[in-house]
């Protein structure tokens, strides 16, 4: 075990792009609809426009506001979502206002994720839980997610899990994390959490005083002022 951790009594997940990840994933599609376009961003663009699209959904202003004004138009929101995205990838923010409404249109009709475990979570919470850590899952998502931890086989592995929406708190913001501990029932010190977010639960947790660990297997962020692990294989080699 990492001497650092010798005091960690709960482990504490992010869901979506930790737990449960996506098949294809957004970045692949993405890129094959801007070239259906005739772009031909590089890989650095790509992995700008990816950095950039995990803050955004760190619960940033951009999104908040992009919530309100789209409240109820579903599909602006995606178009003008695919907007920034592209502007992110460097295309001219004229070029991208023409071309979001063609690219999200080809989002949606080819992103048609699956959802799957990362390798090796299941062994790892199985030894997790034989070792007596508190588990949780926290994630921004607006309602609960009891039944899809469940299809996932996961449930039965945590102690709770908790959404966002059921607070009105959004990672990076402490409270969240703050609820999180109360249903731990360990301090900030003794939590270690996971995610594959920087900007929401690398940033989150250290502002709640939690111990962070970014599972990173693309290293997107490699900047982080943390454990970075690329495979859940090295989360058990932090720990045991």
């Amino acid at each position: 075990m990492n001497r650092q951790f010798k005091n960690i009594r709960a482990v504490l997940f992010d869901l979506d792009g930790t737990l449960r990840l996506n098949q294809p994933a957004s970045r692949e599609v993405f890129a094959d609809c801007v070239k259906g376009m005739g772009l031909e961003p590089s890989e650095e663009d790509h992995t700008r426009a990816e950095r950039w699209e995990h803050f955004y959904f760190a619960n940033s202003l951009d999104i908040q506001e992009d919530g309100e004004k789209f409240k109820d138009d579903r599909k602006g929101f995606w178009v003008n979502f695919t907007k920034r995205r592209l502007v992110a990838l460097g295309i001219h923010k004229h070029q991208a206002a023409d071309l979001a409404p063609h690219v999200s249109d080809c989002m949606e009709m080819n992103y048609k994720p699956q959802a799957k475990l990362p390798g090796g979570i299941q062994t790892l919470l199985k030894t997790l839980q034989e070792k007596d850590y508190v588990l949780g899952v926290v994630s921004n998502r607006e309602e609960p997610f009891h039944n899809e931890l469940e299809e996932l086989g996961l449930k039965d592995y945590f102690r709770f899990s908790l959404a966002g929406g059921e607070v009105q708190s959004f990672k990076p913001h402490p409270r969240i994390f703050e609820r999180a501990l109360e249903l731990a029932g360990t301090s900030a010190s003794e939590t270690m959490y996971v995610g594959d977010n920087y900007f929401a639960d690398v940033v989150g947790a250290l502002r709640a005083g939690l111990m962070p660990v970014l599972f990173d297997p693309s290293r997107l962020f490699p900047e982080a002022e943390c454990d970075v692990i690329r495979s859940f294989d090295e989360l058990h080699e932090l720990l045991m």
